[in-house]
């Protein structure tokens, strides 16, 4: 038991978990954010463009008397179909899909940078002994005109 103590701490506390903690923290940041874009921002002109629309308002009710707003229709206890939130929910879904997508292409574009300068074999060696940089195959520094072995491939 003790061993599955300490198997467990050692795990809690390495870095990927708190990596792992602090993107979902950020995560739930940022969802707030895009349902705020996205109900406050985006979709009040998309409303007013398509007839002053108000899509938390757009439901069908499925048992009782139509009701005006959802809001009376959840008072009055009736069963809806909420089709207005959940075309808010989709716009939000794209929004974080898209950001996510961005940051990961970005992410993607640095990492293939870094292999890339990896890959890269160098081209020049330090002279040893006038330690003037030289091309890698040389055979005699051209600074000081000595005996150079060529590096190995």
């Amino acid at each position: 038991m003790r061993k599955t103590f300490k198997e467990f701490r050692e795990f809690a506390v390495k870095g990927n978990m708190i990596d792992l903690a602090i993107g979902i923290i950020i995560g739930a940041a940022f969802s707030g954010i895009v349902n705020s874009l996205v109900n406050d921002i985006i979709m009040p002109p998309i409303g007013l463009i398509l007839g002053k629309v108000d899509f938390t308002n757009l439901f069908f009710t499925l048992s009782g008397p139509h009701f005006n707003t959802l809001a009376e229709a959840k008072a009055g206890g009736a069963v809806t179909l909420n089709y207005g939130i959940f075309i808010n929910t989709i716009i939000s879904f794209l929004i974080v899909a898209f950001a996510v997508f961005m940051l990961v292409k970005q992410i993607n574009r640095i990492r293939r940078a870094l292999e890339h300068q990896e890959e890269k074999a160098p081209t020049t060696k330090p002279c040893p002994y006038c330690k003037s940089l030289i091309n890698i195959e040389a055979v005699r520094c051209p600074q000081c005109t000595s005996e150079v072995v060529p590096a190995k491939a």
